[in-house]
């Protein structure tokens, strides 16, 4: 097996002009002195289809981080909703809830789900490696229990919001979150008080790694919208400063990862492109999962790439995702 090789290292050179050292995706530049840039622009920089079907705002969730998230409702939304949260992804790295990208696919969950959507930011890498974002996570939904349990919680909830049917999504980095919220918070969701219940996780092509490389990440194409080389690179710079992928919140089984086997989970939903090079650190957690007996499904969108979803979310096999996202939903 070919090994991995993303070691988290520091660099700093004060002894010439600094130079580039890593960029990811033309938004984030990190140079040779220790010195990062980000671009104010999104990496994908397309239209915003708001025809006025959702509304949305933003609030403040962290304000000691400055963190927001985006919430978002059908417009026409009078009965009691569920909530979904949608952490979006970026190798911890980059993306923002703010992203054209993401926005859009948030308007089609509201819709097609017919859900309240929550979609926060997290604390991004390499300037706040990991834990930071998985925290973040956290204080995202909790902040959902703070609301549940206020004397006056915000208006916009008021009225739509069924606190006791919650499920959490997360898109590559985002799905990573999603896993270590659901480990986290265990079945039943105990630790967010007895007005908000998790009903079950949905991880889109979750981004996990490991030490040893797996054949889909060994053998996927260099041309792949998320290559091997950027992979490693999005583990270099956000894993802890001296760590390997096999850190426990990188790998589900690492040697330091916490014992799933006698866990109790709630449902998780597992869904990745075939031609995903994360797709077989999924099916694997899919399977091992299932073989623990936990209630878990696996979907694969045979020919299909990382990000499938958001990249073209009018395609058939995104369509296909979506009705699978509302029956996984239904059954919960």
């Amino acid at each position: 097996m070919a090994t991995a090789t993303a070691t988290a290292t520091t660099t700093t050179n004060t002894s010439q002009q600094p130079y580039e050292v890593d960029e990811c995706r033309g938004v984030l530049r990190v140079y040779s002195d220790g010195s990062i840039v980000r671009s104010p622009k999104p990496s994908f920089n397309v239209p915003v289809h708001d025809d006025g079907s959702v509304l949305w705002k933003d609030v403040t969730f962290d304000a000691t981080h400055n963190l927001q998230l985006r919430l978002y409702k059908p417009a026409s939304a009078t009965e009691p909703l569920p909530i979904f949260y949608y952490i979006h992804g970026g190798g911890f790295c980059i993306g923002s809830r703010t992203w054209p990208n993401c926005q859009n696919y948030c308007f089609r969950l509201a819709l097609a789900l017919r859900a309240i959507v929550v979609s926060p930011d997290y604390r991004l890498a390499p300037e706040n490696r990991l834990p930071a974002a998985i925290e973040d996570g956290y204080a995202a939904v909790k902040w959902l229990r703070d609301q549940a349990e206020a004397a006056e919680p915000d208006p916009w909830l008021a009225g739509v919001a069924d606190f006791s049917r919650v499920f959490i999504s997360g898109d590559s980095a985002g799905g990573n979150i999603a896993h270590n919220l659901a480990v986290g918070l265990g079945a039943g969701s105990a630790e967010l008080g007895p007005m908000v219940r998790v009903r079950g996780y949905v991880l889109l092509a979750p981004f996990f790694g490991g030490t040893v490389l797996t054949r889909s990440e060994s053998e996927g194409p260099k041309e792949a919208f998320l290559n091997w080389e950027l992979i490693d690179r999005f583990w270099r710079l956000s894993i802890p400063v001296g760590e390997t992928t096999d850190h426990p919140l990188v790998n589900p089984f690492g040697p330091g990862s916490r014992p799933l086997e006698s866990l109790d989970l709630d449902p998780i939903l597992v869904v990745v492109g075939g031609s995903d090079l994360l797709k077989d650190r999924a099916e694997d957690y899919a399977n091992k999962l299932k073989g623990w007996g936990k209630k878990v499904q696996y979907v694969e969108f045979e020919g299909q790439h990382h990000g499938f979803f958001t990249i073209d979310p009018s395609s058939q096999p995104s369509n296909d995702l979506m009705r699978i996202i509302k029956q996984f939903i239904a059954e919960n």
